[in-house]
């Protein structure tokens, strides 16, 4: 038996750091990683994925270029093998970035290997048993495969293996209207393929406000993206030539379908009953304010414990544990103001309350929005849909939540997350004086026409 002060099992966006800052504080620590260290954001998430988005978006520029003077001669040709090979360059570069980092850190033991817990303090991986005090879970989730009539007798994609394409579909159907689909979806769409998207439900990303997903559907139909909203049974039939997709009234002719429906963590194979650790029905491990799990020492952080399925949501995860079991400080989970982007084009940045939320919350609330046609950056760069959108609270004068879909909405919105974690009210923004020609600069504006509802 190998002893440990610490042991991370899985290395996404918190278990590597984590491990880190312990090693930093002279503790001996165990990180150990069952595939690529990492995790999604790095092998499968973000890092490639949006990789792609900016070569489907310099395709898309390309299109759009004699609308500001420029011309291209010839038809505009995508090559997917060298957009392919660029995502995996970014990826390799990160995940060989983090080998070496470790390799070079005295005090850490990097395993490869499958963890399983024996016990409460004892993990085995390859063979050998090892314990430790502490335990750190990080790892991650990956995609839900629903049970759909046909489904097992198609080939179908995951957002783990359509960014290994390296040919351009013919017709690709994304199963999901949520953010990881209508992103491919977009950027497919963008290289050249023919692009529909099927949602079970009433509307594109339910998440959001109405007024958001509808304005987020006219962007993408904009493009020439089929939407199919309230697809009732959704079901799959081989063709000869491709597959064949029931979506309510309509049968879409596909040759690739992408199922994006969904993430479940990677929670059902650890052993987690011998450590006598507890999950809810969908399989997330519980966790109390500070990220702890009903077993003293053991700790869940990242995607695998259901509060936030995001890279920055997994670091500040890391951030909250070390905080407080390393700096002596006092972090809570609940002190987090939610945030996101969705990375279509133009993209969406979100904080805090949808006004749906702020409604249901019995405050008296305000609203403004304001159309990205009349923002000066977006007209000057010919970039003009979407829309500006904010709730405060009438008494309080608290920022309650915003989004931004429109050019540059995931860096605006920061400007508004900054001031929500400050607890700055929203007139003293209303004074701030804006760098011009910005999309930021109308921040002010849009307070400034906030009306009661």
């Amino acid at each position: 038996m190998k002893n440990f002060d610490a042991i991370v099992i899985g290395a996404g966006q918190a278990g590597p750091f984590l491990a880190a800052r312990m090693v930093e504080k002279g503790m001996k620590v165990a990180l150990i990683e069952r595939k690529f260290l990492g995790g999604t954001c790095v092998n499968a998430g973000c890092m490639p994925t949006k990789t792609l988005v900016a070569s489907a978006r310099a395709a898309h520029v390309a299109r759009s270029a004699a609308a500001y003077g420029v011309n291209i001669g010839g038809e505009i040709a995508i090559d997917m093998k060298v957009v392919r090979a660029r995502a995996e360059t970014v990826t390799m570069n990160a995940r060989n970035g983090l080998i070496g980092w470790f390799a070079g850190m005295d005090g850490i033991s990097v395993i490869y290997g499958h963890a399983r817990f024996e016990g409460p303090k004892t993990v085995s991986v390859n063979g050998e048993t090892l314990t430790a005090p502490r335990i750190f879970l990080n790892v991650g989730a990956r995609p839900v495969i629903p049970e759909l009539p046909g489904i097992d007798d198609i080939d179908y994609l995951t957002s783990t293996s359509i960014i290994q394409l390296d040919t351009l579909p013919r017709h690709l159907a994304v199963i999901g209207g949520s953010y990881i689909g209508l992103e491919f979806a977009q950027m497919y769409r963008r290289f050249g393929a023919e692009v529909s998207v099927i949602e079970h439900g009433p509307k594109l990303a339910s998440r959001e406000d109405e007024d958001i997903s509808d304005a987020i559907a006219e962007i993408l139909r904009s493009e020439g993206i089929g939407v199919h909203t309230d697809s009732g049974n959704i079901a799959f039939a081989g063709n000869g030539k491709g597959v064949s997709v029931i979506a309510g009234s309509a049968e879409i002719d596909a040759s690739h379908v992408l199922i994006a429906t969904g993430r479940k963590p990677n929670t059902d194979d650890l052993g987690l009953d011998a450590a006598g650790v507890a999950t809810d029905k969908r399989g997330y491990i519980t966790v109390d304010d500070k990220l702890a799990t009903n077993v003293e020492g053991i700790f869940a952080l990242g995607d695998c414990n259901g509060h936030g399925a995001f890279t920055h949501t997994s670091y500040n995860d890391f951030e909250i544990a070390a905080a407080n079991l390393l700096d002596g400080d006092n972090r809570k989970l609940s002190s987090r103001i939610p945030a996101y982007a969705l990375y279509i084009d133009p993209p969406l940045g979100r904080v805090g309350m949808t006004e749906k939320q702020a409604r249901g919350s019995g405050r008296r609330i305000m609203v403004s929005t304001r159309p990205m046609s009349r923002v000066g950056r977006a007209n000057e760069r010919g970039e003009t849909k979407g829309f500006m959108k904010v709730i405060a609270d009438a008494e309080t004068k608290e920022i309650l939540g915003a989004a931004i879909l429109g050019i540059e909405g995931d860096e605006v919105i920061h400007g508004l997350i900054d001031a929500m974690n400050a607890g700055t009210p929203y007139p003293t923004l209303k004074w701030s004086v804006p760098i011009h020609p910005t999309v930021s600069e109308l921040i002010p504006t849009l307070l400034g026409d906030l009306k009661p509802v």
